[in-house]
This record gives structure tokens, C-alpha cells and sequence, in this order.
């Protein structure tokens, strides 16, 4: 379990891998937070698959948020993502992402991708700030409507010690 400190402004956010008795609570912020909502079996299906990770943010005993992701060869694609609406905006969201884009550099993936609804400009903004960027757009995405979708995706830039140090991994390979 990762702990990371609280700053002024945000609460201590404990993670770990989404278990079954997590559900109860994540399928009740999956409610509050969409439409067409995933349901248990739509949860338990996705984490069965062995590419398929599902990780849940929690403060104290509570779980406020959670996100499901696949690794792919080259990347990782979030599936779902959400936050309780009464844990919004004080930087749980933010932990969460942090804590994906250290999995892509620990596991050698460049990016990350997401599908977003059209409709919904909150997440839109929310990964935008976050360092994604539309890439493209999916029309007639969802099963459900007819609505678009837009695939988000951030890219990872490694730093100047990143590049030197594989520099000279791969020196050391070639020698």
C-alpha cells in the first residue's frame, strides 16, 4: 500500500489494489457519478482479465475513489476513473493520475489514454490539467447513445536523467 502525505490542502490518500469487498463502495460512487453506470459483473469481468488492474483510493477506512486499467504493450488505457462527488476537487483525482504516470515509467509504457463523453466537460478539464490532450474523436462511441467520444492521452517526456540513464543502459549492452 502506497501512503502519500497530505499538503495543506489534501487529505493523506492510502492506495491499493481494488479487492471484492471494495465493490460495495466503488459501485456506489460509480452510481453517483455517471449515467450508465458499470455495474458489479461489468467490474468483476474487467478485473479478471490478467492485463486488467483496479486500484482504490482511500482516506481513513473510506473509499473515495478508485480507477481500472488495462497495460497494454506500449501503454496504459483507463477504463474508469471517478472520485465521490463529497471528495472533489481537493486533489484525490490529481493523487490518482500522479500514481498511473509513475506506473507508465516503471513499466517502460510512453502513454496513457482515455475514452471521455463528450458531455462531459468536468473530466475533459480535469485530465487537460492533468497533461492530457484530445487526440481524436470517436464518433457514435458508446453502446448506450449515440454519442461521441474523445480519446485523451498523455504522453510521457522523459527527463534529461531519464534519458542518461538509459543512455547508459544501453551502452552497457552494446559493450
Amino acid at each position: 500500500m502506497e501512503i502519500y502525505p497530505k499538503t495543506s490542502t489534501q487529505p493523506e490518500v492510502q492506495f491499493r489494489w481494488m479487492v471484492r469487498r471494495d465493490l460495495p463502495e466503488v459501485l456506489e460512487i460509480e452510481r453517483q457519478s455517471f449515467e450508465f453506470a458499470w455495474t458489479e459483473e461489468d467490474f468483476l469481468r474487467c478485473l479478471e482479465q490478467r492485463n486488467c488492474v483496479g486500484t482504490v483510493a482511500r482516506v481513513g477506512e473510506e473509499v473515495v475513489g478508485y480507477m481500472v486499467y488495462q497495460i497494454l504493450k506500449n501503454r496504459i488505457h483507463l477504463l474508469n476513473f471517478a472520485v465521490a462527488p463529497q471528495w472533489r476537487r481537493k486533489g484525490i483525482g490529481t493523487q490518482m493520475v500522479e500514481r498511473l504516470k509513475k506506473r507508465l515509467v516503471q513499466q517502460g509504457r510512453q502513454r496513457i489514454t482515455l475514452e471521455v463523453r463528450e458531455t462531459n466537460l468536468p473530466a475533459q478539464l480535469f485530465f487537460r490539467h492533468c497533461g492530457f490532450r484530445a487526440v481524436c474523436v470517436l464518433r457514435d462511441f458508446y453502446e448506450n447513445t449515440t454519442e461521441d467520444a474523445y480519446l485523451m492521452q498523455y504522453r510521457h517526456r522523459p527527463s534529461l536523467k531519464e534519458q542518461e540513464a538509459a543512455s547508459q543502459q544501453l551502452r552497457r549492452l552494446a559493450s
